[in-house]
């Protein structure tokens, strides 16, 4: 039997509706990113993946799609119990009728999710001014039990060196693409301060493997995936590539940090890095953490050049912008 497959188009335009969801709703608001969409409607959060190809994820086919979703679940619930329901299907019912998370044969997949108040993420309280001491501390608490949690991976300085290394030679070939017309000269500057780095300090790096610091962790820590509810909500975990959560939780609260200040939050950053240090006793050498500040900085601007792969954006200056703007930090 022939199956029908909608279109992304007609996908989106569905998912679009209140009425396409089981739940009565009033209205349906989207969010779309370089990867996904996701569709609000008045209590729940739907995520459609986009069907792309990245260099650390492909999700062309069906089967990717749906494993990229469970294996979202799994791993957000690390940090947000409650909040990942599950994997839903899209489905073709008789008529070639689209329904959601009903019977029928499946031609994509989304993940169902509680949906968090907008006006509890980080992200607006550090816009507002309105976060707290206690909010920020509660954050950095959560934090430290988890990366406490983690199992050490068995992993040598040398290959903990290895994996930044690619990720920082990975920054340079997707930034110095002629195409985006990022300026070359930033680049350098920024990637060149990184493997610099390694080249000269691999003692530290070392060290942390050794101590056993490397963990899995969320992989994508930034103030709009932290929700402060009564207990904090960390959302958003990276998902598609496991290489990119081995990570040392002094460089992942270095990155929050650094999305902090960005914001206008410097203080509330510091505050998380801060309390995790008081509840783990672990305080890594400056010189660490300003690598570590220089190899996030990469990566974000790569990803914000990412956006550019997609045919339907509008702001291309914006990516451009935003990218050179991460390199600038990272020098």
């Amino acid at each position: 039997m022939l199956v029908y497959y909608p279109g992304i188009e007609e996908t989106v335009n569905f998912l679009k509706r209140p009425d396409s969801y089981p739940q009565p709703t009033r209205r349906v608001e989207t969010r779309e990113t370089h990867m996904s969409w996701v569709f609000l409607t008045d209590t729940q959060a739907w995520k459609l993946k986009k069907r792309v190809r990245f260099d650390h994820a492909d999700f062309r086919t069906l089967e990717a799609r749906r494993n990229n979703c469970q294996e979202e679940v799994r791993l957000n619930r690390r940090l947000a119990p409650g909040v990942y329901w599950g994997v839903a299907p899209l489905s073709v019912a008789a008529g070639d009728m689209l329904r959601l998370g009903a019977s029928g044969t499946p031609v994509d997949w989304l993940v169902r999710m509680r949906r968090l108040p907008s006006d509890r993420m980080l992200d607006h309280l550090i816009a507002t001014g309105a976060w707290s001491g206690e909010d920020i501390r509660n954050v950095g608490i959560a934090l430290a039990a988890f990366y406490q949690r983690a199992a050490p991976l068995r992993m040598t300085g040398a290959d903990y060196r290895a994996l930044l290394c690619e990720e920082l030679l990975s920054s340079r070939r997707e930034l110095t693409d002629p195409e985006h017309a990022v300026r070359e000269d930033l680049v350098e500057s920024a990637v060149g301060e990184g493997l610099g780095f390694l080249a000269r300090r691999q003692d530290l790096l070392d060290e942390r493997a050794a101590a056993g610091k490397i963990i899995e962790a969320h992989g994508d820590l930034r103030p709009e995936h932290i929700c402060l509810e009564e207990r904090p909500v960390i959302i958003d975990c990276l998902e598609f590539n496991r290489n990119l959560r081995i990570l040392d939780p002094a460089s992942e609260l270095t990155f929050l940090a650094l999305e902090c200040e960005r914001l206008g939050g410097a203080e509330a950053g510091k505050a998380i890095l801060e309390t995790y240090r008081d509840q783990t006793g672990d305080r890594p050498p400056a010189a660490l953490m300003t690598f570590y500040r220089t190899y996030h900085a990469c990566i974000r601007a790569k990803v914000a050049i990412w956006h550019l792969r997609d045919p339907h954006v509008r702001d291309v200056r914006k990516w451009i912008s935003r990218a050179q703007e991460y390199l600038r930090i990272a020098s």
